[in-house]
């Protein structure tokens, strides 16, 4: 392939093969040419410090020697088979011994799909329709997830707003919303209508707000008593908050639970994980044809994914891994709190030492609304600054990785400066 080693060139080719220009997923006016370690180069050869890592699973950063090395060793074996693999089946027993709810697994390719999954077995289970979701909560691309993922007209809980066109309105009759952290909303909504819903489907830290004190414990009691599937996704938060994921870090256990991202080790895997009696509706001889989950995919459960995967949780089982990684995020809230102090706006730090943002507002952020009213413009002149300073990121989460270093601390606490500066020029 000719390449060309500018990136207008390669955004004006893109123009004319890809709506809008791009995949949709980030922004179409940069075009990323390589990734090494903590650092990601674009096409015009700027360089950057990486705190988007791939929206999430390069959590070792890109290029990690240890994984690229086995993965080299699998390729030339074979790439997939559309079959069992030794590989695939190591990674299953590892992450049922690591995450609390997981007695049994599914493979799948994306977190999409695994969500998408959750809350279809969650139905194959209960023998009910309603899903609940929480407003601002994302879980992939589904009809029932595209369900007030990021309304802009905001309106009565528990109606949904569909965020994306072609969505059958008897999809939207099936999907309820409520607020999250919300204890008493939630608990007046369950006595009224908990007999009719097959699952909640909740983000344990939604995007990167944190929950409040008791709402995952309540959610968890009010699942339990109206027979309800609780499903936490954590394909974000999945062996990032520690190695158990959010479920072991809050004490409080799902019936089912989604993961991707790092257990891929950059490659395209996610898994449904969950208790034997619910996970049993994916095998036919058990559940017989009226409660049988149909699944399947190509690509599910490859051995080059389940090799990266594999490896990445290994060094992650090593001591003081997941420490250090919050000790690297704490570092950075630190920077960000001390010069947005200094510039004088008001602004919260929300999130996890693993999985944060800055969102500017004085007021506690609770749930999406609280981030909807703040300052966006505010947000997107930080953002736009700290990007000419070299810093790349989404602009709405900040993803630490392993393998940043103390220059790359120096120079993102130069640019946190420089943007926070700017807020006031």
């Amino acid at each position: 392939m000719n390449r060309i080693h500018t990136q207008k060139d390669w955004i004006e080719r893109a123009k004319a093969v890809l709506p809008a220009g791009g995949f949709g997923n980030f922004d179409p006016g940069i075009i990323i040419a390589k990734g090494m370690g903590s650092r990601v180069w674009d096409e015009d050869g700027n360089e950057y410090i990486d705190y988007l890592i791939g929206s999430g699973p390069m959590l070792l950063g890109h290029g990690n020697e240890e994984v690229e090395e086995a993965v080299l060793e699998q390729i030339p074996i074979g790439m997939t088979y559309f079959a069992n693999n030794a590989a695939g089946i190591e990674l299953a027993e590892e992450i049922c011994r690591a995450v609390p709810c997981a007695e049994q697994l599914r493979y799948v390719s994306t977190g999409g799909e695994a969500d998408m999954y959750a809350m279809r077995l969650a139905r194959a289970y209960t023998g009910r329709d309603k899903i609940l979701k929480f407003e601002g909560g994302y879980h992939g691309m589904s009809a029932e997830a595209q369900m007030s993922l990021a309304p802009s007209r905001l309106v009565n809980f528990p109606q949904v707003v569909p965020d994306s066109a072609g969505i059958p309105e008897a999809v939207r009759n099936e999907v309820w919303a409520a607020p999250f952290n919300d204890i008493d909303y939630l608990r007046s909504f369950m006595n009224e209508h908990g007999d009719e819903i097959a699952g909640v489907i909740v983000e344990p830290l939604q995007r990167i707000i944190p929950p409040v004190p008791g709402f995952l414990e309540a959610l968890r009691e009010e699942c339990t008593k109206h027979g309800i599937v609780l499903i936490y996704d954590e394909i974000v938060t999945g062996f990032r908050f520690s190695y158990g994921g959010a479920q072991e870090l809050y004490d409080v256990v799902p019936d089912v639970c989604t993961l991707g991202k790092v257990i891929g080790g950059g490659f395209p895997l996610a898994a449904i994980v969950g208790r034997e009696d619910i996970m049993a509706h994916f095998d036919k001889a058990k559940v017989g044809a009226e409660g049988w989950l149909m699944q399947l995919g190509t690509l599910s459960g490859n051995p080059v994914a389940s090799i990266a995967g594999l490896k990445t949780l290994e060094i992650l089982r090593r001591p003081g891994a997941h420490d250090r990684l919050r000790q690297y995020g704490k570092r950075l809230q630190d920077m960000f709190e001390k010069h947005l102090s200094a510039a004088g706006v008001e602004f919260q730090i929300v999130g996890d030492p693993t999985l944060f943002d800055i969102v500017f507002t004085g007021r506690e952020v609770r749930n999406y609304r609280d981030v909807l009213s703040a300052d966006a413009e505010m947000n997107t002149a930080f953002n736009k600054a700290l990007r000419e300073k070299g810093i790349f990121k989404s602009p709405g989460k900040c993803y630490p990785c392993m393998a940043l270093t103390e220059e790359d601390f120096e120079l993102t606490e130069a640019a946190i400066e420089y943007a926070a500066g700017k807020l006031n020029s």
